[in-house]
């Protein structure tokens, strides 16, 4: 009796197929390019935040808590701008761009690793053969290709692929970070530009009513006429200072009106009916509370925090790019409907195949899978570099802010003596030459000299704020005393 026949089973082809896939494997394997592995990536993505900081902390009351950040300057005014330069932001726009960039990426990745189905449908009418009948031919039926991800190649790209997606929102919460810094930052510049122009005003006025006296005297024959020339240059001079002043402000209202969308008038009206806020800003001997600043808010940063995902992306991309080296399993098949009319006699059934089941392997390809994988080493070599050079740089940031915090306080009860000291002096100056016991020379050093004090007490003033704005943007955007930073880990497939 001749031996039957067996047809071999799609099972039967799988372990078949998969037997001569883990032999090409083998043979690869003395080629193949070492690739960072799951653990070694989550200990490079980690960030060494310092025991403390170097700086000092300027001391002034209990822990920090900047987690509403605007809404303690107590200015509705900056709010409002903050809020529309968000709205308005090209930097925002952009990220959100890439966010769905980012997720359009993260869905075409997980689709390589499911079965692929498609609907198809045909219709013919013809003579098939010499001498045939014509005949009319309709089929219709459905068609499944899937590539078996042996190695793990395409469960690593869609890791990738999903760690970029949040690296695309930490970019949006970055950029609403530099944004609202930005906006802060103009307008801490023009209300100091309003202050300093206000100073400028008065002192503008008081030179102008000492020519105007220093001509009535002169022509009296009580002052000599060069003393109301002298005068008179000086009160000319305060005039053109007023007028570079507010050119000065006049610009930052346009940049101003440039981040927030808000149209001019009505942006003036907003910061004219909130100028005596402006002011109490100012008065305030500590804007707000810092004893404590956790080394590890360096982790809450939206780029260290992307660039950590970034290295584990990477490590991902690398063994992707690995896989590609080694055997790919695919499997296909068929089912549907057909129906053939010919010669007036009509067949009808149904269709169906399964395979073939495939399995291929790069022998000869010039080298470029493995160049391929091993630029996708060298790209994660280089944001473990990228990562830390970050995050040195944010130490940097977060210690200059606090440096100049401490400056600006230890400074402030000197600048603000100064200026007292030598507006009294400016004062005394003033009765003196009206009593005729001073000279205009002597006027004009003490006015200078105090106007300059008092320049120098806005300066620092501005240098403060700003030194905030800095630690917000060092920061990340705020902390909390108590909060607690985990460390990136491994997006699980």
């Amino acid at each position: 009796m001749p031996p039957v026949r067996r047809h071999p089973t799609p099972v039967r082809l799988l372990a078949l197929c998969t037997s001569i896939g883990l032999a090409f494997t083998l043979a690869g394997c003395a080629s193949s390019v070492q690739v960072p592995q799951d653990s070694t990536a989550k200990q490079a993505s980690r960030v060494n935040a310092p025991d403390a900081w170097q700086a000092a902390l300027p001391h002034s009351g209990s822990s920090a808590n900047l987690a509403n950040w605007w809404t303690q300057w107590g200015d509705s005014a900056l709010v409002q701008l903050i809020e529309a330069a968000q709205k308005e932001s090209p930097q925002l726009s952009g990220a959100q761009a890439g966010i769905a960039q980012a997720r359009a990426a993260l869905t075409g990745a997980q689709s390589a690793s499911q079965p692929n189905l498609n609907a198809t449908a045909q219709a013919s009418r013809g003579v098939q053969a010499p001498g045939a009948p014509v005949a009319t031919s309709l089929s219709g039926g459905l068609q499944a290709s899937w590539e078996i991800d042996l190695f793990g190649g395409n469960r690593a790209t869609a890791s990738a692929a999903q760690l970029r997606v949040r690296g695309a929102e930490l970019g949006w919460h970055e950029a609403r970070v530099t944004v609202a810094a930005e906006v802060a930052s103009l307008y801490n510049q023009l209300r100091y530009c309003e202050n300093a122009a206000q100073l400028t005003q008065n002192d503008a006025s008081s030179r102008s009513e000492t020519a105007r006296l220093a001509d009535l005297t002169a022509k009296a024959g009580l002052n000599a006429p060069a003393n109301a020339a002298l005068a008179r240059a000086s009160a000319a001079d305060a005039a053109a200072s007023v007028r570079s002043a507010q050119a000065q402000c006049d610009v930052l209202v346009k940049s101003l009106v440039a981040l927030s969308g808000i149209a001019e008038p009505a942006l003036r009206d907003v910061l004219k009916q909130n100028q005596a806020q402006v002011q109490k800003l100012y008065a305030q001997d500590a804007l707000f509370s810092i004893a404590s600043l956790p080394a590890q808010v360096l982790a809450q940063r939206p780029d260290i925090a992307a660039a950590q995902d970034a290295v584990v992306a990477a490590s991902y991309d690398a063994n992707a790019a690995n896989a590609r080296r080694l055997p790919v399993l695919s499997l296909s098949g068929s089912v549907g409907g057909a129906s053939v009319r010919q010669a007036g006699i009509t067949n009808e059934g149904l269709t169906w195949s399964l395979g073939p089941v495939a399995i291929s392997l790069p022998l000869l390809d010039g080298g470029r899978t493995a160049a391929n994988t091993q630029a996708a080493v060298a790209a994660y070599d280089d944001a473990v570099v990228q990562l830390r050079a970050r995050a040195r740089n944010a130490v940097r940031e977060v210690e200059e802010a606090l440096i100049n915090l401490q400056s600006a306080q230890a400074r402030r009860a000197d600048v603000q003596a100064a200026a007292t000291g030598y507006q009294a002096s400016l004062t005394a100056a003033q009765s003196r030459y009206k009593a005729g016991l001073a000279s205009l020379i002597e006027l004009e050093d003490a006015r200078r000299t105090a106007v300059f004090a008092q320049q120098n007490q806005l300066s620092l003033e501005r240098e403060r704020l700003g030194a905030w704005i800095n630690l917000y943007r060092a920061a990340g955007g705020g902390w909390t005393a108590d909060s607690t930073v985990a460390s990136t880990a491994a997006v699980k497939p």
